[in-house]
């Protein structure tokens, strides 16, 4: 089966997939991948996030939006946290969103290899080939912690122009969008580990 083929097959068995509560499915470069949604301190941090940055954008024409498929071509994700307008359209038959309208993605990583793989290599790459602007990867599980921020998507090579990388306990700017400005800090990731 050629490229585009695996891809429209992969695209309509994840359309209809059922999966018990508390599991979540995406296309991940040409794949489905299935996790279990996940526990507590990753949720915390989660919710930090979401609601630091709906604080932030109180009031503009964006807001955040928590575990809401991001669709591009045939590919669908599901990040922890996204920046998109506040009138933000439905793709079709209410799939999710369109990458086109996403600003920033967060992520926050999780213990098991798989999860931590996911994150730090595959959803990067797919994040840079839709071109989000943004990338943020909240990490417990990198060393004793760390933020890592990928900006100026190359989505021609599946990678970012600016990687910054800091160890938790080190503030961290968003440096464009409609959340420009906004800091990543211990109130969010807790203090550095170990």
């Amino acid at each position: 089966m050629t490229a585009p083929g695996l891809d429209e097959a992969v695209w309509q068995a994840w359309k209809t997939l059922e999966l018990p509560e508390g599991y979540r499915a995406e296309t991940v470069e040409g794949a489905i991948e299935v996790w279990a949604i996940g526990r507590l301190p990753h949720a915390r941090v989660v919710n930090r996030v979401r609601a630091a940055l709906q604080r932030f954008l109180d009031g503009g024409e964006y807001a955040t939006y928590q575990a809401m498929e991001v669709i591009f071509g045939r590919k669908g994700w599901t990040p922890d946290v996204l920046v998109a307008p506040e009138d933000l359209e439905t793709y079709e038959d209410e799939l999710g969103v369109d990458a086109s309208a996403v600003h920033l993605v967060v992520e926050v990583g999780s213990p098991a290899r798989a999860d931590q793989d996911r994150d730090r290599v595959r959803k990067r790459r797919e994040y840079a080939r839709a071109g989000i602007p943004v990338y943020v990867l909240i990490d417990d599980y990198d060393g004793q912690g760390s933020v890592t921020l990928f900006t100026g998507p190359r989505p021609d090579k599946a990678d970012w122009e600016d990687i910054h990388r800091v160890p938790y306990g080190t503030d961290v700017t968003i440096p464009e969008g409609p959340a420009k400005g906004f800091l990543i800090g211990e109130a969010i990731t807790g203090p550095r580990r170990g």
